[in-house]
């Protein structure tokens, strides 16, 4: 008998009787078993994410207890200091959310540590914020982000408010893998309907479990309000501009909302997009970065002649805007145009109002877009590039928060993350929304399209395009196929990418960068699985696996004297960097 089979059948002896009729149904079908029981769902450095089910390569109550009783072992073995100082528990609007959540509360109050939990859906950065507000030793967010709605995920936040580092969730992953049977993982039981947990605030729920009370959340939007830096072209103009927000069914409509009314800035919210829905039923896939995601968005713009939509993804650590461009047309901005306008904003107003630090400085990830280090440095900012995760960028504020070398000015990923200000330590679209849709008031004050703005910066520091293209591998064998093709393409000499030299071949693995004069430098980050090939001071293409699925992805970007001509040399440098991967 194969393992996954004895796994399936021993399931079937310890789940409910309506959890025994899920798995029946898939009883005859090895695909299925072998989806649901052959390769358990991995712990990594985002924590997990999977597909709704049963099974332990998916998620469900058992495997997120299994996480938890980790999760609560590796708080225990840190003293009795961290056990009181406790977990901040929030969840967004994705179906089993909440229920994951007070399995989560649950079995951490088991075990006797102190558990901080929203009475309601909140994203992300509120999560990271009450973990340092409260003082808490770990945080635990369930979302999937963007994801399907067949998905669901759990993220684990470390004590300075940043996903958990490295180290930390290594210690974490042992104590999860050293735990064989998922059933035996125990927990309290929470009496309480979700109506009554909603209702409260700052209450206990249980012994361990006390329910996160709204002065968090004030003080939350508090600290959002001192990033504002145009209250009056805000004042002067702001009912002008008819922002148009979606929060794509998740948990951004409250907090987004919010800080626009305390900012004074109105917005016209899509109403059929309004409401928590974890199957999104008006859209493909909730992620912002999709054309689609945004579509009804724009068609209540047009209606209302606004020229600007905002969208937020399910946890609200993404954003997605579009634009007019000159022609009326709505266009869909990409992740590395809406930093960099961002990031332009925020300089530029803080050097017209004299608050530009002379130690400041801007991070970002290596396959984010090099038009933010020709931004940052035109304003003597200094810019730092670290591996893709947005706790890489975490680890960089309370490094200079410790040791004063620096003040952080800005973050951000090509992936649709921001971050101005260190309330959070993760990505925040609620601050992101606050502040795009001030910026747009600050160019409707001088008169200036924020298509034009893009224009310029691209005409200052050259037209700069990017792109990225996931390839995925299918099967129980998907990860290990990923990994062969990356193993080959380490392997193999590659000098001229679509007619342009490789000036330097970068290999994260190794920590290593390989000139096109033979000579090595070091790399000063952590190890990690990706390759990058510079093709000139500013243009490279970048190919890294996903960490939670098997999903190779390709990153490209080039510039040129001409949008046209960066357009071409972008699909030349994609299509060929895709056959290496293929062939």
């Amino acid at each position: 008998m194969l393992a996954y089979k004895d796994d399936f059948k021993y399931w079937l002896t310890k789940v409910t009787k309506e959890e025994q009729e899920e798995l029946l149904a898939v009883e005859n079908n090895d695909e299925q078993l072998k989806r649901r029981f052959a390769i358990p769902l991995e712990f990594g450095t985002a924590g997990m994410r999977g597909i709704i089910a049963l099974g332990t390569g998916c998620l469900n109550r058992y495997t997120v207890r299994r996480a938890t009783q980790g999760v609560a072992n590796f708080i225990k073995q840190s003293g009795e200091n961290a056990v009181k100082r406790g977990v901040v528990i929030s969840y967004d609007t994705r179906n089993f959310s909440y229920e994951f959540a007070l399995e989560t509360a649950a079995v951490l109050a088991y075990n006797g540590i102190k558990v901080y939990l929203y009475n309601d859906t909140h994203p992300v950065p509120m999560c990271s914020f009450a973990i340092r507000h409260l003082n808490a030793f770990v945080g635990i967010m369930i979302t999937a982000s963007h994801n399907p709605k067949e998905y669901n995920g759990y993220k684990v936040y470390g004590q300075d408010g940043a996903q958990m580092s490295p180290e930390d969730t290594a210690v974490v992953v042992d104590y999860i893998n050293s735990i064989s049977d998922y059933f035996s993982v125990e927990s309290v039981q929470i009496n309480a309907e979700r109506s009554k947990i909603m209702a409260m605030n700052g209450e206990v729920l249980q012994e361990n479990i006390v329910v996160i009370g709204k002065n968090v959340e004030d003080a939350y939007f508090n600290e959002l309000s001192k990033l504002s830096l145009s209250p009056d072209a805000v004042k002067e103009v702001a009912s002008k501009i008819k922002i148009v927000y979606t929060p794509l069914h998740g948990s951004g409509y409250k907090p987004v909302t919010t800080i626009l009314k305390q900012m004074n800035i109105p917005c016209n919210v899509v109403e059929e997009q309004k409401d928590p829905d974890g199957n999104f039923p008006t859209v493909a896939v909730p992620n912002p970065e999709q054309p689609d995601a945004l579509k009804m968005g724009i068609n209540l713009a047009k209606q209302l002649r606004s020229s600007i939509v905002i969208g937020t993804d399910p946890d609200a650590d993404r954003m997605g805007v579009a634009i007019k461009d000159n022609n009326g047309e709505f266009i869909l901005l990409n992740g590395n145009q809406i930093g960099a306008m961002m990031l332009n904003y925020i300089l530029m107003r803080r050097k017209d109002m004299g608050i530009l630090p002379e130690n400041g400085a801007v991070v970002k990830t290596i396959v984010t877009t090099n038009l933010a280090d020709m931004i940052a440095k035109s304003y003597g900012v200094t810019v730092y590039n670290v591996l893709t995760g947005f706790k890489f960028i975490g680890e960089k504020i309370k490094e200079w928060e410790s040791n004063g070398k620096h003040t952080f000015l800005f973050g951000y990923e090509e992936s649709f993350g921001y971050l101005s200000g260190t309330h959070s330590r993760d990505k925040d679209a609620v601050v992101s929304a606050m502040l795009f849709a001030e910026m747009a008031c600050y160019y409707e004050s001088k008169n200036i399209k924020l298509y034009d703005v893009l224009q310029d910066l691209f005409k200052k520091f050259g037209y700069f395009t990017e792109v990225s293209k996931s390839i995925a591998f299918g099967g129980v064998d998907g990860m290990s196929e990923m990994k062969a093709v990356m193993d080959k393409l380490r392997s193999r000499p590659i000098n001229n990418i679509a007619g342009n030299p490789v000036l330097k071949f970068m290999d994260f693995s190794k920590s290593e960068s390989k000139n096109i004069d033979g000579s090595i430098e070091k790399i000063d980050l952590p190890k990690t699985n990706v390759l990058k090939f510079m093709l000139s001071d500013d243009e490279w293409c970048c190919v890294r696996p996903s960490g939670t699925e098997p999903k190779l992805k390709i990153y490209v970007s080039v510039k040129g004297d001409t949008q046209e001509l960066a357009k071409t040399k972008n699909q030349d440098v994609l299509g060929f960097m895709e056959m290496l991967v293929n062939n």
